[in-house]
């Protein structure tokens, strides 16, 4: 009886190896023998052992392409989003600069309509300058033609 727990024993730790070896080298070694069974190089050895170094150099390679793919594209991103905010920032400096040209029309609008105010004023009072002296010059007027009319 001992012997049938050990050889269930050996039976789960030889599934268990083989699994670890599935999952680590089994595309890769199934990929290799195949292409060994195909070509039939005179040292299916040396050619797998090759091969396999090919392999790996391969998978590190794409590795590192994958990585600076995502290297750029992140970087691309972050291009993209200091663009939107390029385009933000060049919108308000826009919307500042609209406001303040309406400011200074609105000021210079103001200037003008106390410009022409001040002008009417001064008008205005030329105008009663003109009566008032208008009015003396007829007084002094009368005065002087009642003078020489003593009768």
């Amino acid at each position: 009886m001992p012997r049938q727990g050990c050889a269930f024993g050996q039976n789960w730790k030889v599934q268990m190896e083989s699994d670890y070896l599935k999952r680590s080298v089994g595309t890769c070694l199934a990929k290799g023998l195949a292409e060994v069974v195909e070509l039939r190089p005179a040292d299916p050895i040396e050619y797998l052992a090759h091969w396999i170094y090919k392999y790996r150099k391969n998978l590190d390679e794409e590795k590192k392409r994958d990585l600076e793919r995502a290297k750029l594209e992140q970087e691309r991103e972050e291009a993209q989003v200091e663009l939107e905010m390029l385009e933000k920032i060049k919108e308000e400096q826009l919307m500042i600069n609209q406001k303040l040209a309406e400011e200074q029309q609105a000021q210079l609008k103001r200037e003008l309509e106390e410009l022409e105010l001040k002008r009417l004023v001064e008008e205005k009072a030329e105008e009663l300058l003109l009566q008032q002296k208008a009015q003396e010059n007829a007084v002094n007027v009368m005065g002087e033609s009642e003078e020489e009319s003593p009768s």
